[in-house]
């Protein structure tokens, strides 16, 4: 019963039917060709053993034969010139009449006479031989040459046991020796070539197994035909039910992701949330200090620069896919060692507490290349890498330094952001299936698990790679602390 539920994993479709309606056909053609194959040694072995057992018994016959007619003669008291003619026409009949056989090839009487062996195909010569023991000329020698040396090579062995003997030559012909032996007395063996002809009989047997054959196949294949035009109308059917269960799938997949993605833009607008209201924090104690007499025009650009980082965060409420243009477009001419001077004076050192020891040490390229991408862009990028240096180093006194360089023969720009605390988690380092190290996965923090937790480092990939294009690694340094680094590439520095 657990064989159906393991059948219904998979998804067979027309072309699989297809591919299985042909080897099923392509296995009957190789069955059907074996089962010929193996018919065909059978009727050779069986016509072989036939044929054997018919050459022997066609020369045991004809022997008989010559011995029963020489019988008779011996049985007559008188030889008068008439009993001579008749005993050798007799003697003829039998020694031509084998002859004009279609499978006999050669036929002959075999006997010795001291050292040579004499071989006799007609009547008068065996006639003489036997009543009047005249030895027969040499003429016969070239005719029946082969007979007499294979009757020089058995003639031992006939004369022993008395049975006949068969020879195979080219696996079709007999060459077969018959004892002669009229009145108890061995006189020689009659030999005779003979290859028995079957060809018809096989023929026949054939034509009826593959007439039986093909009425076999072709059951078969119109079995097959019905179970292939079942099977696909069957598996119409059921792929248009799937279709209709993977369109309505589908949908429900859909508003997930809607929804999903929804929950994500909320989470990412609560992070900001955050940011936001420390910003608006600092513009109120500008506002404060222009009320004491503070300089106007340095608060007067630090509250600008806090305000249209509010914007940003504004408008990035306002669409989950910002369009590219107000991320990167060369209107925007960025001075990266500004902003970085900006976020650390204005953002991390005016937070400072007590409770918090960390200093920063600054080393910035002063020919690093102004950038088109937005400096609130940059600043979504570097401040919570900054961040995530403070908040995995507590209660500990760390130096976090932040270098700029510019390679002018590679074209690229490197920003480093080091610190001398404890470093990341080995766990913390190990990449996906995708490259992505789990530091800037979604939700991966060492942190306890709070709503914004598991986002600062997720949100720098993500701006860094999907939106400016940049490249960003983290690693631990081998004297102690962790390292953040992204590679920018400039093209045509400004």
């Amino acid at each position: 019963m657990s064989v159906f539920p393991n059948l219904k994993k998979y998804h067979f479709e027309i072309r699989h039917l297809l591919v299985l309606f042909l080897i099923l056909i392509l296995f009957q053609v190789v069955l059907y060709y074996i089962h010929s194959s193996s018919i065909n040694n059978m009727l050779q072995r069986t016509m072989e053993l036939y044929r054997m057992d018919s050459a022997e018994r066609l020369a045991n016959l004809t022997t008989t034969s010559l011995e029963l007619v020489l019988e008779m003669s011996l049985a007559k008291p008188e030889k008068t010139p008439e009993n001579q003619q008749q005993a050798i026409q007799a003697f003829d009949i039998i020694l031509t009449q084998q002859k004009l056989q279609q499978n006999v090839d050669d036929i002959c009487l075999l006997f010795q006479s001291g050292p040579n062996t004499y071989a006799i195909d007609n009547g008068a010569t065996l006639y003489d031989f036997i009543f009047h023991g005249k030895i027969p000329d040499q003429q016969t020698e070239v005719t029946h040459a082969v007979a007499i040396a294979k009757y020089g090579d058995l003639s031992r062995q006939i004369a022993q046991k008395e049975e006949i003997h068969s020879l195979v030559q080219d696996q079709h012909t007999f060459q077969v020796f018959v004892p002669f032996v009229p009145n108890g007395e061995l006189v020689g063996a009659v030999y005779m070539e003979i290859t028995p002809d079957f060809s018809k009989i096989a023929e026949a047997i054939t034509v009826m197994y593959d007439e039986t054959g093909m009425v076999f196949s072709i059951l078969v294949l119109l079995g097959l035909l019905a179970m292939f035009f079942i099977t696909v109308r069957t598996v119409r059917e059921r792929d248009e039910a799937q279709q209709a269960l993977f369109t309505q799938r589908a949908e429900q997949l859909k508003r997930e992701v809607e929804h999903e993605k929804e929950v994500l833009f909320t989470k990412r607008i609560y992070h900001a949330h955050h940011k936001a209201e420390k910003i608006m924090g600092f513009i109120k104690e500008e506002i404060r200090g222009m009320e004491t007499g503070q300089a106007m025009d340095e608060a007067k650009y630090r509250v600008m620069k806090y305000s249209n980082f509010v914007s940003r965060v504004i408008y990035d409420m306002k669409t989950y896919e910002p369009p590219i243009h107000v991320i990167r477009n060369r209107a925007f001419q960025t001075d990266l060692n500004e902003v970085i001077q900006f976020i650390v004076e204005h953002i991390f050192i005016r937070q400072n507490h007590p409770r918090n020891h960390y200093e920063f040490a600054l080393h910035l390229d002063e020919d690093f290349p102004v950038l088109h991408i937005n400096e609130y862009v940059i600043w979504e990028i570097v401040e919570p890498l900054i961040q995530n240096a403070i908040d995995h180093n507590p209660d500990q006194e760390i130096c976090i330094t932040i270098s700029t360089e510019y390679d002018a023969d590679s074209g690229n720009g490197s920003l480093r952001i080091q610190d001398n605390g404890k470093g990341i988690p080995a766990s913390m380092l190990h990449e996906n299936e995708h490259g992505v190290k789990t530091l800037f996965l979604e939700h991966a923090s060492t942190k306890d698990k709070k709503q914004t937790s598991g986002y600062g480092c997720y949100i720098a990939y993500e701006i860094s790679r999907r939106r400016c294009d940049w490249q960003l690694d983290a690693d631990n340094l081998p004297n102690g602390g962790a390292q953040f680094t992204i590679t920018i590439p400039i093209a045509n520095p400004a």
